[in-house]
């Protein structure tokens, strides 16, 4: 376990990059919204200025942890650290900074509601889509799109160690011709009304909460087994 801890404090190092860069992005985003609705005109009466620009801080969660592999990996291998605790201390500073962005966004998510929007009406951080009166089920959504996207950078930064850029070009033509064969087999089939009616009919909870968290799981079940074979 100190091992662990060990591993984790390497890869903290550079703070500001793994640290500050998401929570930059998303002070800068938020600003650019804020600025942007304060000089135009005012929303009818019971209207809200919703925006997706949340969104910035979830992208580059992903970014970062891909760095994490593609340049913490050859460092931490040459001071002998196994894969194995590699990527354990990886999924704990994966979980931890989820469990704590998350909490970061649902108390900005409570000041949000408490000001009217910021005094603009903005939902920036309340979007109407996540559940509003369920503590538990908002922090749930607001974190565990963390962690899936998290560990898709963090597998797709092992799969560039293991195979360079051709499997990573492999791996996103892949999924593009997995979604386009999948498109295709939904319109011939007559699938989308039924499609539709699915994500309509689920919660909130269990779309940005449980169908991620399993993905969640697998990719990292995934990126774990092929970290073994991937070189430094």
């Amino acid at each position: 376990m100190t091992r662990l801890f060990k591993v984790v404090r390497i890869q903290l190092v550079n703070k500001f990059a793994v640290l500050g860069m998401p929570l930059l992005v998303l002070a800068a985003v938020f600003l650019v919204n804020m600025a942007l609705y304060g000089v135009m005109s005012e929303p009818s009466p019971g209207g809200e200025r919703i925006t997706g620009a949340l969104m910035s801080i979830y992208c580059v969660m992903l970014a970062v942890h891909l760095q994490t592999i593609t340049q913490v990996f050859p460092f931490a291998a040459g001071l002998s650290v196994t894969r194995r605790t590699f990527f354990g201390a990886t999924a704990l500073v994966v979980v931890g900074q989820s469990i704590g962005y998350g909490v970061l966004l649902y108390l900005l998510n409570l000041i949000e509601r408490a000001t009217s929007g910021w005094g603009l009406r903005l939902q920036f951080f309340a979007l109407p889509f996540l559940p509003q009166d369920n503590a538990p089920a908002q922090l749930l959504t607001y974190t565990v799109p963390f962690l899936f996207l998290s560990f898709i950078g963090v597998w797709v930064g092992i799969v560039f160690k293991r195979w360079g850029q051709p499997g990573v070009y492999t791996v996103v033509f892949g999924a593009g011709l997995l979604a386009g064969a999948l498109a295709v087999a939904a319109t011939w089939q007559e699938w989308w009304p039924s499609i539709g009616r699915f994500f309509v009919e689920q919660p909130p909870v269990a779309l940005l909460g449980g169908y991620p968290l399993a993905l969640a799981a697998v990719i990292a079940a995934v990126g774990y087994l092929t970290l073994r074979r991937a070189t430094p």
